[in-house]
């Protein structure tokens, strides 16, 4: 695998069967809303953790709970559901998005993914009225996916990051994908921006899922997350991803 200046790589581990066909991701981003948009997604549905992702070259955490450790990145699924979620707290800079992305797309290319969803916040200047989910996503998605449901197209701008490699695959292969965004406020979980999320996903992939406990489920991992929120405004502001969109 061809790696960046940094010298930094990534290996899936993952039970291969069980994948499904659809890949569900949320990461360590701005106001942490898609990353607590899945953690809530695994955790309400009883997913069961069936793959991890590692990380070489790379500051990295180990979260833990109750004294238990878990990886920080982290592969979900369950047999009778066609999609797999992947939780991610560790932060990725924008300097090591390719590795990132290359290892998740050639476990999908070697399993039976062909289609990827992101759900993601943006750091965007907004009124009240704005308070709801955008979409950028590949022609093929949109027209299997998104064609009957009222989600609005993000108006125009660029991605950068993990959220630009994973589309740019779309564009050059048959995967299909689509980034979900959201603007964010500077609060850490933004709760009611994970929420936004979290019903587009339902309206797209007929989910059966209770949002109500999202506020509670916030509350509860508001200190982990804000330690992640740290970091992450630790980094350097060229290590991390634009994400720059307008209206």
């Amino acid at each position: 695998m061809a790696q960046t200046p940094m010298e930094t790589s990534f290996h899936v581990t993952h039970e291969a069967d069980r994948t499904g066909e659809t890949l569900l991701v949320g990461l360590s981003q701005f106001g942490l809303a898609g990353l607590t948009a899945v953690d809530y997604l695994a955790t309400q549905l009883e997913l069961e953790e069936t793959g991890h992702i590692t990380a070489e070259a790379l500051p990295s955490i180990t979260p833990f709970a109750e004294g238990r450790p878990r990886h920080h990145t982290r592969l979900y699924s369950r047999p009778d559901l066609e999609f797999t979620v992947l939780v991610g707290e560790l932060f990725v800079p924008v300097q090591a998005a390719d590795p990132f992305s290359r290892a998740i797309l050639e476990w999908t290319d070697h399993n039976t993914v062909d289609e990827v969803a992101v759900l993601s916040g943006i750091p965007l200047a907004h009124g009240p009225e704005d308070h709801r989910t955008f979409y950028i996503a590949t022609e093929d998605y949109r027209r299997d996916r998104l064609a009957e449901t009222d989600v609005d197209p993000m108006g125009m701008g660029f991605l950068d990051g993990v959220n630009a490699s994973l589309i740019e695959r779309g564009l050059d292969t048959d995967l299909d994908v689509g980034v979900f965004v959201t603007p964010v406020h500077a609060q850490t979980p933004d709760a009611e921006a994970a929420l936004r999320l979290l019903s587009t996903l339902k309206a797209v992939y007929d989910l059966d899922l209770d949002t109500g406990p999202l506020e509670a489920f916030a509350g509860e991992v508001k200190n982990h997350y804000a330690q992640l929120s740290e970091r992450l405004e630790a980094a350097q502001s060229h290590e991390r991803p634009d994400d720059r969109m307008f209206m």
